[in-house]
């Protein structure tokens, strides 16, 4: 609901929004600090945050900042605890969130508001959640004698380091766990170091929510996930490197034994900004190498082959390297186009992938056409910008219409089981032949003979359309059907019309580039 909601709601404003505040990293630590010390759970934030990179309006980078500050912003429950005796209870607003989210939703169901309305509800919902889940499991958390389950030394703190990991797991709330361990501190159940080594083992433990939530998530919201992990951590590590030093404070020094909850809220935050500030210098690093995993299938289609920095730092480069990446498209296309006409029920996975894929790369041309400064560049190479904008609209156009009819063939496929199933199966085998010889890189292409074999197609259009109308006058097939069907077949009559295009501008480029034009090339 959050994501759906915010992929509705989300205007220019908002994306504006999101972008001053997590503009550098610095800004989305700020950012991630403020919120997570609102909503008292870093787990909700790093939720948050991976909904907006489900809609779009974050990237990998930005949303690491966010969770770095989240990290530091969730020690502001031990504080409480510590200072005031008093725990935050997000279900006294997650309540008249989902009442208010919801209105907005009623009231407005196709509007903005509504939208936001239902994000709203979303995330008054999983608050919700979180705070069921921790009064589940907290009695079972508290009522274990924890004090029993370690030996003594170092090998006894890591087993309370394992026992605070297990029951934010259990809880799903870092908050809970720290709240548990300075209550069994305070009534003197926990010594200092063991205390210290349950909040590490809290920090790993708090990964599980955001690891939970990426399930059938979108590749950056893994990635999202994967970056938590990694920075909490990385911050446990550092705590337990440093518990050495932990086990001597805890023996020479009188102020924690005076005030154990107030110097577990102290070691909590000093840790947590400890780990911000060591891996401050590496969240680049850690995000280009976030961004080399979890490749979908549409992010690889994504790709461009030939295009990078490097070929259009050189415009005559530049030039060959969008006729190879328009080929390549070009051929993709139509195999995902037949793809989709051969599909039987609504899109799968694959058929997806292929679709997002290849619209996100039809927008790489577009924007690598915009960076080329046009003014300054030689007339001939000026010249093929406009024909390499309008191929890579054609090829979008070709793949958004393809996988429009994959969606909406159920009529024609009803219409297969009628008596004008033998005219539909040789169209259908008119258009995917069609589309099998739009292919400007074929040693028999011929644009004339391309072009007359379309407007054949046309005229075959026309009658099969005549003979649906026929019978339906007739009563052979019903009218609610047969309306719906000529629609998706006029569907693929344009997709073979657009290929046809791409081919006859292909093959006008190429003449620019005769030494790329004829020959296929082997990927």
């Amino acid at each position: 609901m959050i994501t759906d909601g915010l992929k509705l709601a989300a205007g220019g404003a908002l994306r504006d929004i999101l972008g001053r505040s997590t503009r550098t990293t610095w800004t989305g630590i700020r950012s991630g600090f403020l919120l997570s010390s609102l909503v008292q759970s870093s787990s909700a934030v790093t939720i948050a945050t991976i909904g907006f990179v489900n809609a779009g309006l974050l990237g990998i980078h930005q949303a690491l900042g966010i969770v770095l500050g989240a990290t530091i912003g969730t020690t502001t429950t031990g504080w409480l605890v510590a200072l005031v005796g008093f725990q935050f209870k997000i279900s006294t607003f997650a309540m008249p969130m989902i009442g208010a989210g919801m209105i907005m939703r009623l009231a407005g169901a196709s509007s903005r508001t509504g939208a936001f309305g239902e994000a709203i509800a979303g995330f008054g919902l999983f608050f919700v959640a979180i705070d069921f889940l921790k009064s589940a499991f907290e009695g079972v958390a508290s009522s274990v004698d924890i004090a029993s389950l370690s030996p003594e030394g170092f090998t006894g703190l890591m087993v309370f380091v394992l026992i605070g990991m297990v029951m934010t797991m259990l809880t799903q709330s870092s908050s809970a766990t720290i709240a548990i361990a300075l209550t069994a501190l305070s009534g003197g159940l926990l010594t200092f170091p063991a205390g210290a080594a349950m909040v590490i083992g809290a920090t790993i433990g708090t990964t599980s929510t955001s690891a939970l939530a990426v399930i059938g998530a979108t590749p950056n919201a893994k990635r999202v996930a994967a970056g938590h992990v990694c920075i909490n951590s990385f911050s446990a590590s550092v705590g337990i490197l440093i518990l050495p030093l932990v086990l001597w404070a805890s023996t020479h020094d009188t102020w924690i034994h005076d005030y154990p909850a107030l110097a577990i809220a102290f070691f909590h935050t000093s840790l947590n900004l400890l780990g911000v500030l060591l891996m401050r210098p590496m969240v680049g690093r850690l995000g280009h190498w976030l961004e080399a995993r979890f490749i979908s299938k549409a992010e690889e289609l994504g790709r461009p082959q030939f295009l990078d920095s490097n070929v259009m730092a050189s415009p005559s480069l530049a030039m060959d390297a969008f006729l190879l990446e328009l080929q390549r498209m070009a051929e993709l296309t139509r195999a995902h186009a037949i793809d989709s006409f051969n599909n039987e029920g609504p899109p799968g996975k694959t058929l997806q992938q292929q679709h997002d894929g290849l619209r996100d790369l039809a927008r790489v041309v577009e924007t690598s056409v915009t960076r080329l400064e046009s003014d300054r560049l030689e007339a001939s190479i000026a010249r093929q910008l406009p024909m390499i904008l309008r191929i890579a609209n054609y090829i979008d156009e070709a793949v958004a219409l393809a996988h429009a009819n994959a969606e909406s063939d159920r009529d024609v496929e009803f219409l297969i089981q009628s008596p004008v199933r033998d005219d539909i199966l040789a169209f259908q085998a008119a258009v995917i032949a069609m589309i099998g010889r739009s292919d400007p890189r074929a040693s028999d292409f011929n644009i004339d003979a391309l072009e007359s074999d379309y407007q054949t197609l046309r005229a075959q259009f026309r009658q099969l359309k005549t003979t649906l109308l026929e019978a339906s006058v007739r009563g052979v097939i019903p009218l609610r059907h047969m309306n719906p069907a000529i629609e998706s077949l006029r569907m693929m009559l344009r997709v073979s019309e657009r290929s046809t295009r791409i081919a006859v501008r292909l093959a006008e480029l190429g003449r620019e580039q005769p030494g790329l034009s004829v020959t296929k090339s082997d990927d």
